[in-house]
């Protein structure tokens, strides 16, 4: 009688690895970083005189595809845990993983993510009407320079990787950023095992879009290819190069006419590619993610760091800034949404 009493131990491991549901401050976490941006964001742009508004609808048209990018990712992962195409098998997998409450919380990630994003390009774009002829675009390119001994870091770079071939392929991978960031973010959402540590990553990705708009009026800057286009006139033409080239244009067209071109988005301090990137890393390690996933993510960021420099974007100092709001990103995250939960083995 004593023996069938005691509780059954080879059913410990499978409750101790059912996934704990959300709670209501890990839902709420990212949307109340994006309502926060946007009190900003409106703030700072009645005193600049110019509208709220969604640039070009970019922030529409990227929740629209990464949305319907989701749908896709939850059919794959119902079908995957499924085992096969048993539509009562997956209709199972439906009811039990992509309950009503789970579907809420990924969507308000993925909303939370890019109403920030619209409210920082919104802040990103009123830098020069609210610090008008305010540049330190002298100060950061000395400072590069007495980092390295007299040198140019750009130039050190291009001396030894050389401006062929090399270029072409930082610059692919500096625009597949734009690729990078909504597919984390989805992948967290969708296929992490627990989406408490996705909810925490959505967070953080949506803090560091309030943190770097801050950054932007703390140091206005244009960046080293704008401040010293001859340094990097060796490099071939690229879909970096025209970028460029097209995000000055909108900037003249912006300031001369502030509330009807569009929202300029040129700004060097600090550098948001490596604040997003560094924030990705470190929480694959705070979630307990794979070692191959966090090999992967330790040297996209190795990557980034190197484009920003190599391709004229930002100063070193600008990329120091970046490790610094992925820190305070992360730390705000795991304020709001409480204790981190880590993926279990």
């Amino acid at each position: 009688m004593t023996l069938l009493a005691e509780p059954r131990p080879e059913l410990e491991p499978a409750a101790s690895h059912a996934e704990e549901p959300p709670t209501r401050r890990e839902v709420l976490a990212g949307p109340i970083v994006a309502a926060v941006t946007l009190l900003v964001a409106f703030w700072a742009t009645q005193r600049a005189d110019v509208p709220l508004r969604d640039p070009d609808h970019v922030a529409a048209l990227y929740f629209v595809l990464v949305a319907c990018g989701v749908v896709v990712m939850v059919l794959l992962d119902i079908a995957i845990r499924a085992g096969g195409p048993s539509r009562e098998a997956m209709a199972r997998v439906r009811r039990e993983r992509w309950t009503r409450a789970r579907c809420v919380a990924v969507g308000g990630g993925i909303l939370g993510f890019y109403l920030s994003y619209a409210a920082y390009r919104n802040l990103k774009a009123i830098v020069p009407l609210l610090r008008p002829d305010t540049l330190f675009d002298r100060q950061l390119a000395d400072l590069d320079r007495d980092l390295f001994l007299g040198h140019d870091p750009a130039d050190l770079l291009h001396s030894l990787l050389g401006t062929g071939i090399t270029a072409h392929i930082l610059s692919s991978g500096y625009v597949v950023f734009i690729v990078f960031l909504p597919l984390s973010l989805a992948l967290a959402l969708v296929f992490a095992p627990n989406l408490r540590g996705g909810l925490f990553f959505a967070t953080a990705l949506s803090a560091n879009w309030l943190i770097g708009a801050g950054s932007y009026f703390l140091l206005p800057s244009l960046g080293p290819v704008y401040f010293d286009p001859g340094t990097f006139a060796s490099l071939p033409h690229s879909e970096v190069t025209h970028l460029q080239e097209m995000l000055m244009d909108q900037r003249v067209a912006f300031l001369a006419h502030p509330t009807t071109a569009t929202p300029q988005a040129i700004a060097a301090f600090a550098s948001l590619h490596v604040s997003m990137s560094l924030t990705a890393a470190l929480a694959a390690h705070l979630l307990g993610l794979s070692r191959r996933m966090k090999i992967a993510l330790w040297v996209w960021l190795a990557l980034t760091l190197l484009d920003t420099i190599y391709l004229g974007w930002h100063y070193v100092l600008d990329d120091f800034g970046g490790v610094a709001i992925a820190i305070l990103a992360l730390a705000l995250a795991r304020a709001l949404t409480g204790p981190i939960s880590r993926v279990r083995a």
